[in-house]
Parts: structure tokens; sequence; C-alpha cells
């Protein structure tokens, strides 16, 4: 049973897509982690959570006060403070102005 040329090709195409998407996630991934090794190798620490996930952070220990979880989302929140402050680089994209205006909850 030999196969057509349209299911050949669609063969083709489904494997270079798929080693093709897997070839760029790892190598972006490979480039990310890089770039963390490097950061930590200048210095100990290293920011944990991007702008918009810190901001999500903070809304959640504000609008769930009474949660048993809210001392330990308020730490992690108030550690990521704290290291944007000290260090001089970070992984996320972080301006010199989000960090100021940061605060700890």
């Amino acid at each position: 049973m030999a196969l057509t040329a349209e299911v050949l090709a669609m063969l083709a195409f489904t494997l270079l897509a798929f080693w093709g998407i897997a070839a760029w996630a790892l190598v972006r991934t490979l480039r990310q982690e890089g770039r963390k090794v490097d950061i930590l190798e200048h210095q100990d620490r290293m920011d944990t959570y991007s702008p918009k996930a810190l901001a999500e952070l903070r809304e959640w220990v504000e609008a769930n006060p009474d949660d048993p979880l809210v001392d330990e989302v308020r730490e992690q929140h108030n550690e990521c403070v704290e290291v944007l402050e000290q260090t001089d680089r970070r992984f996320y994209d972080w301006s010199d102005a989000e960090v100021e205006r940061l605060e700890r909850v």
C-alpha cells in the first residue's frame, strides 16, 4: 500500500512543524536559563516575578486578607520587592521607576 503525495506532504509538514517548534522552545529556554545563570554569577539573588505577576500577587493579597495562604503570599511578594530594590541586574523587564513605586504589602 503506497502513500499518496498529499499524505507524504502532510506527514513531512507535521514532522517539520513539531520538531521546529520543539527546537525553538528548547533554544529559547536554554537562552533564558543562560541569562539567569549570568545574573546569579553577578549577584546572589534574582527577581522571581514579572511586573504583571507581582501586581497580580499584590491584588490577590489585598482581595483575600482572610485566606489561610495570605501570609505566605505576602512574604513572597515582599521578598521580591526587596530583591528588586537591592539588585542592579534583573531577569524581567523592570524599569527603575517601576521598582521605585513598589511597596510592601
